[in-house]
């Protein structure tokens, strides 16, 4: 961390706006006019498509860009394998699938020199990495900013900071994200993580099936949830560097590292929609009841990656932002839920209205498919006797990522020392109330 990296991340510009078609050039001249791949591409340059889906996707999914290189990516040497420290991936075979109710503490303190990569820590996952299906949650816990580039191959990546900030250096261009905000680094985008504190911690999503995007409104209407303007893309900016730097790829679930001549941050220029990007969670336009009762958390999603059958996602990122609670002979908490969704929740900053206590900042609980879940007994008793009067609830953010799947835990989230031992208790305690 350096004063030098926070004033570079507060000093940035952004493009704006989910999906757009951007263009952004780091010197002038550097893109081409009229078309994507002259034969001689400006300022000595290399043009090169990536690819965010098949060629033939339909138009209104369809992800690409054109990047004008120093370098095209095809210039470097073979990879080989290197461990994978703490990041595993899809399908998860080493335990049986839980459907105990699971929850866990923030990650204990990395050693001295941890980068984001190496503070990677996979807690379970669904799907198959090689079939593009499913999805895995990790967690982050970093003390050092990386030296080194990495991308995956098998997902894209949405990180969601809990404590510290990062600067994300990308191919596209750099991007400031701290807690309270979300960045999405997409398939194979080669990025690098400066740290902007003495240490960061969070959580990500690696989604293996189709591309986030956002979630139709239905009778919402034209507007609310997440504003697609609100989203901020990178302006060009490129990286001459000659010299030794190691690139991680990961593919297929394991991490292969090539040492090239060069850094493979190089475009000067590009264009298209297939971009990384940060939104603030605190400009999410909340959708709630002003009548009676609760409308189904979906209302909460920020971003959605569909599946094949039509509103079954392969996972939902959903946010539970500051909003008011004014629900008439409403109990205004969560209420007691089986769902055939499997619910990872995380905390990013204050408490969760449902929980009393036991669930943190950097913690996090699994709920399975159909496993029984919902408030506390502290929280019911307290919710059943409230006056219903209007009710602000600002002191929390609380996010998950749901998906159709069961989640598997890794081994090393099924036997961590951070892994409560009697979260079942929360619940003992409510009362019989029957009466005839």
């Amino acid at each position: 961390m350096s004063g030098d990296a926070r004033k570079t991340a507060e000093g940035l510009s952004y493009l704006t706006g989910f999906g757009n078609e951007h263009a952004s050039e780091a010197v002038p001249g550097a893109l081409p006019e009229g078309h994507n791949s002259p034969q001689r591409a400006p300022l000595g340059l290399y043009a090169e498509q990536l690819s965010g889906t098949a060629f033939t996707e339909p138009r209104a999914y369809n992800r690409r860009s054109w990047l004008y290189r120093i370098r095209p990516s095809a210039a470097h040497p073979a990879f080989a394998r290197t461990g994978n420290g703490g990041l595993r991936t899809a399908p998860f075979t080493q335990t049986v699938p839980d459907p105990n109710r699971l929850r866990w503490n923030p990650l204990p303190e990395p050693p001295a020199g941890t980068d984001f990569l190496a503070g990677l820590w996979t807690l379970g996952g669904n799907g198959d990495a090689s079939q593009r299906t499913g999805m895995a949650v990790h967690l982050y816990h970093a003390n050092a900013s990386m030296e080194r580039v990495f991308s995956d191959a098998d997902g894209e990546l949405l990180i969601v900071p809990e404590r510290g900030g990062l600067l994300l250096h990308t191919e596209f261009g750099r991007l400031q994200v701290e807690p309270a905000e979300v960045a999405l680094i997409p398939r194979g985008v080669r990025f690098r993580v400066e740290l902007l504190d003495e240490s960061a911690r969070g959580y990500v999503c690696e989604n293996y099936g189709a591309s986030f995007r956002l979630p139709d409104l239905g009778p919402i209407g034209a507007n609310g949830l997440a504003a697609p303007r609100d989203f901020r893309a990178p302006v060009a900016a490129y990286e001459d560097v000659e010299g030794p730097v190691e690139v991680v790829n990961k593919f297929c679930g394991n991490l292969w590292a090539a040492t090239y001549d060069h850094s493979p941050l190089d475009v000067v220029a590009w264009h298209g929609n297939y971009v990384p990007y940060v939104y603030d969670l605190r400009r999410f336009n909340v959708i709630g009841t002003i009548s009676y009762d609760h409308p189904d958390p979906s209302v909460f999603t920020v971003l959605t990656s569909p599946s094949d059958t039509p509103g079954l996602a392969g996972v939902d990122f959903v946010v539970f932002a500051p909003r008011w609670l004014v629900g008439e002979d409403t109990f205004r908490p969560p209420y007691f839920h089986r769902n055939v969704m499997s619910e990872y929740m995380g905390l990013v900053e204050g408490a969760y209205d449902a929980k009393a206590e036991g669930f943190v900042p950097g913690g996090g609980s699994l709920h399975n498919m159909m496993s029984a879940h919902g408030p506390d007994r502290e929280t019911f008793d307290r919710a059943s006797a409230a006056e219903l009067k209007p009710q602000k609830v600002d002191d929390g953010l609380a996010f998950m990522f749901e998906t159709r799947w069961p989640v598997t835990l890794t081994p090393l989230a099924a036997r961590a020392d951070h892994l409560q031992q009697h979260y079942d208790d929360v619940w003992q305690g409510l009362e019989r109330h029957f009466r005839v």
